[in-house]
This record gives C-alpha cells, sequence and structure tokens, in this order.
C-alpha cells in the first residue's frame, strides 16, 4: 500500500477563504489570565468580510479570554480526520446583543443556509442571550495534510 507524503500548500487570502468556507470544524485558541492557552471546539463560519464567526454565550471563558487579550489562533479542521486542515491567527471582537443579532443571522447562514423562519431565530437568539465572537484572520500558515515526510515514503 502506497504511503501518505504530509503537504504544507501556501495560499492567498482569497485561496485560504475558499479554504475555510466549507469547513466548520474549528479548535479556537484563546489565553488564559495566566497565559497558558484554552482549547475550545467550536462550529464557526465565514462572514461576508471574511472573518471567522463562531455563535457563544457571554459568560464562557473564551469570551472572557478574548475580551482581556483578543489574540487568538484557530485550527480548523475538515470533516476527514485526515483532511486538509489550516491555522488561522488572528484578533478576535466579541458582539453583544441587541449588536450581535444579525451578524447570528449571517453566521447561521454562513453553516446552515436559509432558516425556515427567521423571526423564530432571533427571538432564540435574543431569549438564549447570545453572542457572537468574530476573528479578524491576520495571518495563517499552510493548507496542511498529515502523513509521511517525503523522503520516507516509498
Amino acid at each position: 500500500m502506497a504511503q501518505s507524503i504530509a503537504t504544507n500548500t501556501r495560499v492567498d487570502r482569497a485561496e485560504l477563504i475558499e479554504f475555510l468556507r466549507p469547513r466548520h470544524k474549528v479548535v479556537l485558541m484563546t489565553t488564559r489570565v495566566d497565559g497558558r492557552p484554552q482549547s475550545s471546539p467550536v462550529a464557526a463560519g465565514v462572514d461576508g468580510e471574511g472573518r471567522l464567526v463562531v455563535s457563544t454565550y457571554p459568560a464562557r471563558a473564551k469570551v472572557a479570554n478574548i475580551r482581556r487579550d483578543p489574540r487568538v489562533a484557530a485550527c480548523v479542521l475538515s470533516d476527514d480526520w485526515n483532511g486538509p486542515w489550516v491555522q488561522v491567527d488572528g484578533t478576535a471582537e466579541v458582539l453583544d446583543l441587541p449588536e450581535a443579532l444579525e451578524p447570528l443571522v449571517e453566521y447561521f447562514r454562513s453553516i446552515s443556509g436559509e432558516h425556515p423562519d427567521w423571526d423564530e431565530y432571533r427571538a432564540a437568539m435574543v431569549r438564549q442571550g447570545k453572542s457572537l465572537i468574530r476573528v479578524t484572520i491576520d495571518a495563517w500558515g499552510p493548507i496542511a495534510t498529515g502523513g509521511f515526510p517525503a523522503r520516507l515514503a516509498d
């Protein structure tokens, strides 16, 4: 059986956004008060400005961390465990209600498409007191795949 060879593909911003749009499994990394990393598995989308967006609750640790230090990293994974992935680094902001309401609609659309009842969705977001994290992407690594180094593959 042929061994898969690890790859690292550098991409420009447009190619990065194209890669991110269909991938919603993300590990968001923020910084705790003591400087250690805090990781949160989240569902993320990409908004019309090319920012990663995440729906959350304002009492979550990631929100407190971002309010204190907006520098974040996110590892964006493919649905297939062995699929390509990329790390993006950025500056995050937290939007609270009522400012977050329409961006939460855009977040839903970026992941799931149209909702059958937008008024119901908006009411649920208000009832739940949701917030939205927006990450402006400042830098990114190559799109990578796992596997053997080329020098070790058959």
